[in-house]
């Protein structure tokens, strides 16, 4: 066994023969060039890309397959290059009484994703478009999921954007089967610490993914499992922690970096982030028109005193993407890449000497800050992303 870099959380955003799929995503986001970024030029094991359920993209799978630039696994998932490819769908749900909550379903085959597809796309109103409405209980869509040999995983679970907790519930039981739960999402704006606070998430591994929406978030967030292979069985595994597999760490921003992290007032544009409870009332203007942040409703729901950290669960890495560092643009990582060749490469291989090689001393310091974790932020909130301040 080895350890693996996994990104399970990729958008789609038109099909080869520009049909769109994720409306607000980039056009170049097709299934190819996710895959050949992913295996080229990011240097990630394991992608899952979440708008397979749409006919045209499972065309384009086709299509791939068919001229040889992809093959598919014995236990599941596509082959491309030095890429494993999990298909899965983001899809929506909203029981009677709950918020809309968006949960990532994984098959392991094309064959049971287009079937899934098939029969999830009587009860949507566009099965080609990603991340749609699926009139079934949450709880249904979970069996269909199981029944099929894949495997759910509540999507960005605490944000105010149609995160299980921070809109459709309170409880995971009140939405679906703990039991069929393989993992739990934390999302850009949250970190295991963060989670701890809530007691039920205890036995459940936590993952940190992407949710790219264009070719350059791609691996924005990630984690390294311990795998004999990356296929989409040893990624159930590890989620499950059987056999000796697991998720042995998130790398992920700094929850200040994320667009939900602190609660904002829709009437002034004031970021509430000097205040350490979740508060119902703009301190700057009084109003009550607040996007209610991460941070804020996870204190709302915290049943502990302290955060849980149970010795299943991986340490949490605060990671700055390398597009997040002023001063580091297109052609500067044109020369990284000429020189390391991928960027996980150059976040956990590349030492500050070699970096100070290619780019200027200041700049490589940044960068070996930047994987550590130790530059000056400034929050987001309200669908706005944190800052880096150097």
């Amino acid at each position: 066994m080895r350890e693996w870099f996994v990104d399970l959380h990729i958008h789609i955003g038109r099909s080869s023969g520009g049909q769109p799929v994720k409306i607000s995503a980039a056009r170049n986001l097709t299934f190819s060039n996710i895959a050949w970024e992913a295996s080229e030029r990011k240097g990630i094991d394991v992608i899952g890309i979440i708008d397979c359920a749409s006919p045209p993209v499972q065309e384009d799978i086709h299509r791939m397959l068919m001229q040889g630039h992809m093959e598919e696994l014995a236990e599941g998932g596509l082959k491309y290059g030095n890429t494993t490819v999990l298909l899965g769908a983001e899809l929506e749900v909203r029981d009677p009484g709950l918020g809309p909550a968006h949960l990532l379903c994984y098959l392991p085959t094309l064959a049971a994703i287009e079937h899934f597809s098939r029969d999830i796309g009587k009860f949507t109103k566009n099965i080609t478009l990603s991340s749609q409405r699926v009139y079934l209980k949450a709880r249904e869509l979970q069996a269909e999921v199981v029944e099929r040999g894949g495997f759910l995983i509540p999507a960005h679970i605490f944000t105010p954007h149609k995160g299980m907790y921070g809109i459709a519930c309170d409880r995971m039981d009140e939405l679906l089967d703990p039991a069929n739960v393989a993992a739990v999402e934390l999302g850009l704006s949250a970190d295991s610490t963060m989670a701890g606070f809530l007691s039920e998430l205890e036995p459940f591994t936590f993952v940190t993914n992407s949710d790219a929406h264009s070719l350059a978030k791609i691996g924005r967030e990630y984690n390294r499992m311990r795998m004999a292979k990356p296929t989409f069985e040893e990624v159930r595994k590890s989620l499950l922690r059987q056999d000796g597999r697991a998720v042995t760490a998130n790398y992920g921003l700094s929850p200040r970096l994320g667009k939900y992290h602190r609660s904002y007032c829709l009437h002034c544009q004031h970021v509430l982030d000097s205040l350490d409870t979740h508060v119902d009332v703009c301190p700057e203007c009084g109003s009550t028109n607040l996007t209610r942040g991460v941070h804020d409703r996870i204190r709302e729901l915290a049943d502990v005193p302290e955060p849980l950290m149970p010795p299943h669960r991986p340490p949490y890495i605060e990671q700055i993407p390398l597009e997040f560092i002023p001063g580091l643009g297109k052609r500067t990582m044109a020369r990284l890449l000429e020189r390391f060749g991928t960027e996980m490469n150059i976040l956990h291989r590349a030492t500050e000497e070699q970096l100070a090689e290619v780019v200027s001393e200041g700049l490589a310091r940044a960068i070996v800050l930047a994987r550590e974790g130790r530059l000056n932020l400034e929050s987001g909130g309200g669908g706005i992303y944190g800052k880096v301040k150097l």
